[in-house]
């Protein structure tokens, strides 16, 4: 089939590698968010796919939004028989919908219908989810609301962060979207629709939501941190200052410390939850560089009774 693939994020370039590797499909342009600011100096940076596409050669479409006249007129001229999507990061319309005659067809990454929305891997980690995967749908104007075409499992470790989840799906999810390409051109693949139970949601995490509450469970806590990394990052508040917590492990074992009370050895840093305590491994003050909670609790010299969280 003739393609036009949708991506944006460092998290596609593992479909797009997949479908142009494959070598039985045609990927004939990239569509991708527009040059964005990064970085201190906050010049203007093409998009993970964007760069990928321009290395393979390939037409790269940068609409401001995919309703926009120019992009939907190129889109019929390409003529794309299918149009395959990894975190586009736009709406689609209905008219840009209809141009391809096997539609959109998204990978998303959760076990549909859980976690329809922009942040399934954090979403899973947080709730405490044992199983997670990726799946193929087709897109309609609802929010991953279409039948589904295939999917895969993924276990989800005691420690994975959402980034680490995110990397081993993308990976996953690149096969099981060349495969479905595959299914769609030979009709051997048939969308199947969503099942009307166990719908779960999963809308952007916010830095209020990454916020901890000690009050919580440890496994809570760790949850938290886990779903939060790398973005938008757990955090909690030292001297009024906000500290970001990349990396704790829950200590079943201890239990005499209340809600958000420090507590520090030679060589760890306890905080208290709602059950029992937790270690701070890694943390990040604010304007400071990543550092073991070790170092970081010597260089501020915390005191007796000393509390995080307010």
């Amino acid at each position: 089939m003739k393609l036009v693939f949708a991506g944006t994020p460092e998290v596609a370039v593992p479909a797009l590698d997949a479908l142009l590797a494959s070598g039985r499909h045609e990927v004939a342009a990239v569509v991708t968010r527009p040059d964005a600011p990064a970085g201190r100096g906050r010049r203007m940076v093409a998009s993970p796919v964007a760069e990928r596409a321009e290395e393979a050669g390939i037409e790269v479409l940068k609409p401001l939004k995919p309703r926009d006249p120019e992009f939907l007129e190129r889109l019929r001229q390409i003529a794309p028989d299918c149009c395959p999507v990894v975190a586009y990061g736009a709406l689609l319309p209905r008219v840009a919908l209809d141009v391809p005659a096997h539609g959109w067809v998204n990978l998303h990454f959760s076990l549909l219908p859980a976690w329809r929305g922009a942040a399934p891997v954090q979403h899973s980690i947080m709730a405490g989810d044992e199983i997670t995967g990726a799946s193929t749908f087709l897109i309609e104007e609802g929010l991953d609301s279409g039948p589904v075409y295939g999917t895969v499992t993924e276990e989800i470790r005691a420690t994975d962060t959402s980034g680490d989840l995110l990397t081993r799906l993308a990976f996953a999810g690149a096969g099981l979207l060349a495969a479905t390409m595959d299914g769609i051109e030979d009709g051997t693949l048939k969308a199947v629709p969503q099942p009307n139970e166990g719908i779960t949601l999963a809308p952007k995490i916010t830095v209020e939501d990454a916020l901890v509450d000690w009050a919580t469970p440890a496994l809570r806590v760790d949850r938290v941190v886990r779903g939060c990394t790398p973005a938008p990052g757990a955090w909690t508040v030292f001297r009024g200052e906000r500290l970001k917590l990349i990396q704790v492990t829950p200590v079943p074992e201890r239990t005499d410390l209340a809600p958000g009370q420090l507590a520090v050895g030679k060589n760890s840093v306890h905080v208290g939850t709602g059950s029992y305590a937790v270690e701070l491994l890694w943390v990040q003050a604010q304007g400071k560089k990543p550092m073991r909670a070790a170092d970081w609790a010597r260089g501020v010299r915390i005191g007796e009774g000393e509390v995080v969280g307010r």
